[in-house]
């Protein structure tokens, strides 16, 4: 049987979270977990370097450095997007996913794919980490979605690492 990446539609207990802090403050655990996900994208892409020789019919290409970046859309959450006035200062939690990109914090971030209960444990599920910066917010509302909804981006910088 296959061992597929889970979230999909259905199936009970897996999901894909998002956990975010921001960098400078070292934290274990991430300081804000990003509900609601939706469309979620991670994007490991290799430039490439590309020339001509006069010897050969076709183009020569090698890779060179990635440009990666996690996308995805979010239902808003008021206390997750604007912050929570009562968390400690300077923390994700407290500015809030729009602060944290108007405040061109560098984050961490954690995306998990799997089981939520399990996340410390068997490993049933992997996590997605790295640090970025959020870009890419545009809120919207309309009659057919009638609640707001915004694309995020994080733009990656460095590696990812999978765990």
């Amino acid at each position: 049987m296959s061992n597929y990446i889970y979230p999909a539609p259905g199936v009970d207990g897996v999901e894909v979270t998002l956990g975010l802090s921001v960098a400078a403050n070292n934290a274990s655990t991430p300081e804000l977990d990003v509900p609601a996900l939706q469309d979620v994208t991670v994007n490991a892409a290799n430039d490439t370097f590309t020339w001509e020789q006069l010897d050969e019919g076709s183009k020569k290409q090698v890779a060179t450095t990635a440009t990666n970046s996690l996308s995805m859309n979010i239902v808003l959450d008021q206390t997750v997007f604007f912050g929570d006035d009562t968390a400690q200062s300077g923390e994700a939690d407290f500015k809030g996913v729009f602060g944290l990109s108007s405040d061109k914090d560098l984050v961490d971030f954690e995306l998990y794919l799997g089981d939520p209960s399990d996340q410390q444990g068997s490993g049933t599920g992997k996590t997605i980490s790295g640090q970025g910066y959020i870009t890419g917010l545009a809120p919207t509302v309309s009659a057919d979605s009638p609640v707001w909804v915004s694309p995020i981006t994080i733009t990656i910088t460095g590696d990812y690492t999978v765990s």
